[in-house]
């Protein structure tokens, strides 16, 4: 039975493991309709993404939404698909397996980072049953969104915890809520800016994009604005940036209520009609390049700028797997693992004599195994 997840397959001479899970939104399995659709469908269902009654949304959602939405979104998906498949799901492996090559230099014990989406492939509920799988009895979420927001960070924690519920044996549980400020996260962005800058140039303006919420989110106390300008202001600092070189924006809106504003679009085609130049876009808020950046801040919003008049525009990747991306990640990870057992005086022998001990004690107690 599921609810004794953790107690059947448990083996008394196992070495535990510290896990990391690092997540994100998720993508389709593939650009085609169907798979757009199935996606959807699971993220747009999510109460903490749309907040709007069950049986008022099922109607808007059956009736309107997904009998539109994923043929167009299959179109823009297949703008940026490649080889690999999804970019977002690309950057994604990269960043565990870089993640875990830099914990195995950093941790003396042994330590798991395995990958969840919040919507789609890889589940959030298969990556904990990888971890669990490694004998991960201490794990640490870490919600790849640096800026919190209930629909995003929030509805991690609700994923994990349905997965958990299922779960007798239950493994020490930590979560990062956020990162928008930490020194490591600000000075990958401010070394990926200059280094773009390097390469093209510095623009009249830099233009910060995140990700857009209905304003009554903020009304209602989601910190994500507040942390959105903070994450902005601590890169300009580090720039040197004066008032009039760079602005905040917010894109992918949804839906007809209002929106944090200003928008991006909106945004962008009031300095094409100025006549600006160069602008560079800057989405602080994607730690991996997915859809809305590659698709709707490179392409279609260049084209917003550039038909009202503006100059060059470019746009500048996400940190990805970006060395200083990922020593940033090491970074905040050693920081919320501190305290638990065989982080930093680990010994392999010492670990299998206790556990062998333990495997003794139990079988002399009745145990199975």
């Amino acid at each position: 039975m599921g609810m004794h997840k953790g107690l059947t397959d448990y083996s008394h001479d196992s070495i535990p493991t510290t896990g990391v899970l690092i997540t994100n939104l998720g993508t389709p399995d593939q650009a085609t309709p169907a798979a757009v659709r199935s996606y959807l469908k699971e993220f747009l269902w999510d109460p903490r993404v749309v907040e709007i009654p069950r049986p008022v949304w099922w109607l808007i959602l059956h009736a309107f939404v997904l009998t539109t939405r994923p043929r167009k979104s299959a179109h823009a998906y297949t703008q940026i698909w490649s080889d690999d498949g999804s970019p977002l799901m690309a950057h994604s492996k990269r960043q565990r397996d870089e993640l875990q090559k830099s914990l195995d230099i950093h941790i003396k014990g042994p330590v798991k980072v395995a990958l969840g989406m919040r919507y789609g492939n890889p589940s959030i509920a298969s990556a904990l049953e990888e971890l669990h799988a490694a004998n991960a009895q201490r794990i640490l979420v870490f919600p790849l969104y640096p800026q919190h927001s209930a629909a995003t960070t929030a509805s991690t924690l609700d994923a994990v915890a349905l997965t958990l519920q299922k779960w007798r044996r239950l493994p020490d549980l930590r979560f990062i809520a956020q990162y928008h400020d930490q020194p490591g996260y600000i000075g990958a962005l401010v070394s990926s800016i200059r280094q773009f800058w390097d390469k093209h140039g510095k623009p009249e303006r830099l233009l910060f994009s995140f990700h857009g919420m209905p304003r009554r989110t903020l009304m209602a106390g989601d910190p994500y604005h507040c942390q959105c300008q903070k994450t902005a202001r601590l890169v300009v600092q580090q720039l040197g940036l004066d008032d009039e070189e760079w602005s905040v924006a917010f894109q992918s809106l949804f839906g007809r209520e209002e929106w944090l504003r200003p928008y991006a679009n909106e945004t962008l085609e009031q300095l094409g009609k100025q006549g600006l130049k160069s602008v560079h876009v800057v989405c602080p808020g994607f730690s991996a390049d997915c859809l809305e950046t590659l698709e709707e801040m490179a392409m279609q919003n260049k084209e917003v700028f550039q038909q009202a008049g503006g100059g060059d525009y470019r746009y500048i990747p996400a940190l990805n797997d970006n060395p200083e991306h990922i020593s940033a990640l090491t970074d905040i990870v050693m920081q919320n693992i501190r305290g638990w057992p065989d982080i930093d005086a680990w010994d392999p022998d010492t670990a299998r004599l206790e556990a062998e001990q333990c495997s003794r004690r139990a079988l002399a107690m009745g145990a199975k195994q």
